[in-house]
């Protein structure tokens, strides 16, 4: 009896655009009821595979087949009628119309004389939101009204409101907290169990050892690997397929003493109401210290409040021995403080204006000269302060919204090297980075520290926060109840203090 054919199968899709060729003969099957991982560095051809998938893009070569039968996706909708369905990392959801009317847009149900029957939509909508879990969503309520979280659910409603036989998930926990992720994963069971098949894209391989069956690689528009069992290939060969070298996924060496030198930051008693308790701690240059708690244990709100974007209820904040002025941010920055906060797309970047723009913005005041600004003196600083970071390409020039996630990452740290920056607060400082730009970030940020900045660092990562920092506060519901060198922890031993109920010590 001969085998069942893949549900799906792309042979030698070919794709390029004006000087780039974004695909150069993938081959990816995905068996029904399978994870299937696609892994690759940011520019690898994922995006424009998946388009190619959706019917967002027309493939230059190749051929697609679908249970078997070769198949022409000239649209989104002829990819939807066929069972496929894409979730994009950024939503297309539309913010100014109900959950409901989101998740039957565009195949809404009518009645005679093509009336929508609201009604229906809602209890049908209601019920798809019961079988994700997540039946407290009002399917009356407005799209912009839901959390990151809860949109997620309302893409993956609207997938499953359509006959799907396969879906596409790309970067699905980018925003999501543990107890989310767990869902998230629950749902992935549930419809692979049901005989869906799901492509599942994600930097994070410890969601892939957990979530996937098999693996392909891109890199460079190629399939460098296709099929890999992901639950036992090594680690570090799925990292040198990615990036073509062998790039262990460790951490910088840090040095073997702390610094014995005076603090650069100090925080003492500080609070606020409802977010974090008082709480104590000391930067010192060439230091880097760590937050490590779940989300809502307060470490952004703690991150925010040093930078004076949130005004203290309690405590104050100094530099170099001298208090700020609560709540001032301008304060702050004069005084050397810079952030590179979790959302830099929305809270730290101008995605329409250039590299240049974009490192010199909060240093302005060098390049201005009797109201204007001297671009040349602007460029040739910008140019340096990227230089120094090997950020990439290396064209200041180019809007930022071109470059990957670690060099728009890159052009945030630029800009506070530029400013004299010598306390770094990092939030999330490699969330939505491929694995090879996490590895030159690390070093980026550790060499910063050698050369005698402070780094107060937050991540939702774990091993991030013991692998980067010297020194680890672990916070609990607002409250630091662990104070340690990051080499006397382990993953377990923090995880174990965040949990509520553990003792605090």
């Amino acid at each position: 009896m001969a085998p069942e054919p893949p549900l799906l199968s792309m042979s030698g899709i070919t794709k390029s655009f004006p000087g780039v060729r974004a695909l150069d003969g993938v081959t990816l099957d995905v068996q029904a009821g399978e994870v299937h991982c696609l892994l690759g560095q940011n520019g690898a051809g994922k995006s424009t595979l998946i388009k190619v998938l959706a019917g967002a893009h027309q493939p230059d070569g190749g051929t697609i087949s679908w249970r078997g039968e070769e198949v022409t996706l000239r649209s989104p909708i002829a990819a939807m009628r066929l069972g496929i369905a894409t979730i994009y990392q950024e939503l297309d959801l539309v913010e100014h119309l109900s959950v409901a009317e989101n998740v039957h847009l565009g195949h809404e149900p009518t009645a005679v004389g093509f009336v929508v029957r609201r009604g229906a939509a809602r209890s049908s909508t209601a019920a798809l939101l019961k079988r994700l879990g997540h039946p407290e969503i009002d399917p009356a309520r407005l799209v912009g009204e839901l959390s990151a979280a809860q949109q997620q659910i309302v893409s993956m409603a609207r997938a499953l409101s359509h006959d799907v036989r396969l879906i596409v998930m790309d970067e699905p926990s980018a925003a999501l907290d543990p107890d989310e992720v767990d869902n998230l994963f629950r749902i992935v069971g549930d419809l692979t169990a049901d005989g869906v098949a799901v492509v599942y894209i994600s930097h994070r391989l410890e969601e892939i050892r957990r979530i996937g069956d098999r693996v392909t690689v891109l890199k460079d528009g190629r399939a460098v690997a296709n099929g890999l069992p992901a639950k036992s290939t090594p680690t570090r060969e799925v990292v040198a397929l990615m990036t073509g070298r062998n790039v262990e996924y460790v951490f910088p060496d840090r040095p073997t003493e702390p610094p014995a030198r005076e603090p650069l930051l100090q925080v003492r008693g500080l609070a606020r109401d409802g977010e974090f308790e008082p709480l104590d701690l000391e930067v010192r240059p060439g230091e880097i210290v760590g937050l490590a708690g779940l989300v809502g244990s307060g470490r952004s709100e703690i991150l925010e409040t040093v930078y004076g974007a949130r005004k203290p209820t309690a405590g104050e904040v100094l530099v170099d021995g001298r208090p700020l002025r609560p709540g001032s941010v301008r304060a702050a920055v004069r005084a050397g403080l810079g952030l590179a906060p979790e959302e830099r797309k929305a809270q730290a970047l101008l995605m329409l204006e250039s590299v240049t723009r974009n490192v010199s913005v909060s240093s302005m005041s060098r390049f201005s000269r009797g109201g204007w600004i001297d671009r040349g003196a602007e460029l040739g600083a910008a140019r340096a302060a990227t230089r120094q970071l090997s950020l990439r390409p290396d064209n200041p020039s180019v809007p930022v919204r071109t470059l990957s996630g670690g060099n728009q990452q890159k052009a945030v740290l630029a800009r506070w090297l530029l400013r004299g920056c010598r306390v770094l607060l990092l939030d999330e400082p490699t969330r939505g980075v491929d694995v090879g730009a996490r590895a030159e970030l690390y070093a980026v940020v550790r060499r910063l520290a050698d050369e005698g900045l402070g780094v107060l660092l937050v991540s939702s990562e774990v091993p991030e926060v013991l692998g980067l920092a010297d020194r680890v506060l672990v916070l609990r519901e607002g409250r630091v109840v662990h104070t340690a060198p990051a080499r006397d922890l382990d993953e377990h031993r923090v995880l174990d203090l965040v949990m509520e109920g553990s003792p605090a010590s």
